[in-house]
């Protein structure tokens, strides 16, 4: 009778502690009351490193095969020329052909484009590459941003200042709401940087003049904003 008793308690405290380990882990859980959902940015102003242009040859033929020959020959002449600056990464752009029509709907001649792309932190290299390449290609654009390196190294850090920033505002948020504390629910780190959202330089090809030796430019990169924000959610804990 007295060891079915101490069973009966046993059982009955085991219960208990099982039910107490249950309601602990329920708890662990987010509730969905008392959720605030809220972002930080964080953002810093840097100065351009880097260059891009895209340089290209225009030009128009009677047949398909005498402007393809103008075109290759003008962008093997240009890489070539560009293999003197190491320094500078020269990539073959965008090529488009095209016919012309005269009033009759008859093929009459060709037209074709052809271009190649730079891009380097030697803004010095690049400027005069760009002066030799301007003898006999237009410029199409010109544009400053920050280089990955450059921007990955800087995201790094920004990234830990916005989740220093979030859990400021959490504790701000905390006290404002008169709670005890809170607990993270979710929380994201969004690092959407464009590096070249425009052209800052162009130039049309009436604009060129073919002189024999073109001057370079002195550029100025100006700056750029890189931002990381972290939005997310914190649970409050009255």
């Amino acid at each position: 009778m007295k060891n079915t008793w101490m069973t009966k308690a046993a059982l009955a405290t085991g219960t208990a502690a099982l039910l107490t380990a249950m309601i602990g882990s329920a708890h662990a859980e987010p509730t969905g009351y008392d959720q605030l959902t809220f972002q930080t940015e964080v953002k810093e102003e840097v100065q351009n490193d880097e260059v891009r242009a895209t340089m290209y040859k225009k030009a128009q033929a009677s047949d398909a095969k005498t402007l393809a020959t103008t075109l290759n020959t003008s962008i093997n002449n240009a890489m070539k020329i560009a293999k003197r600056y190491p320094s500078v990464t020269v990539s073959t752009g965008q090529q488009r052909t095209y016919p012309r029509y005269d009033k009759n709907d008859k093929i009459i001649g060709w037209t074709g484009q052809a271009s190649i792309d730079l891009k380097s932190t030697d803004f010095v290299a690049t400027s005069q590459l760009i002066a030799d390449l301007q003898q006999t290609l237009v410029m199409e654009n010109l544009n400053f941003g920050v280089s990955d390196a450059k921007k990955d190294a800087l995201e790094q850090k920004l990234m830990t200042d916005a989740s220093r920033a979030f859990q400021q505002q959490a504790k701000n948020l905390t006290r404002a709401w008169d709670a005890r504390g809170y607990r993270v629910v979710t929380v994201n780190l969004n690092t959407n940087n464009n590096n070249y959202p425009r052209p800052m330089y162009s130039m049309r090809a009436e604009s060129v003049a073919m002189d024999n030796a073109v001057p370079s430019q002195n550029f100025e990169s100006g700056n750029s904003t890189i931002s990381v924000t972290a939005n997310g959610t914190i649970e409050l804990s009255k």
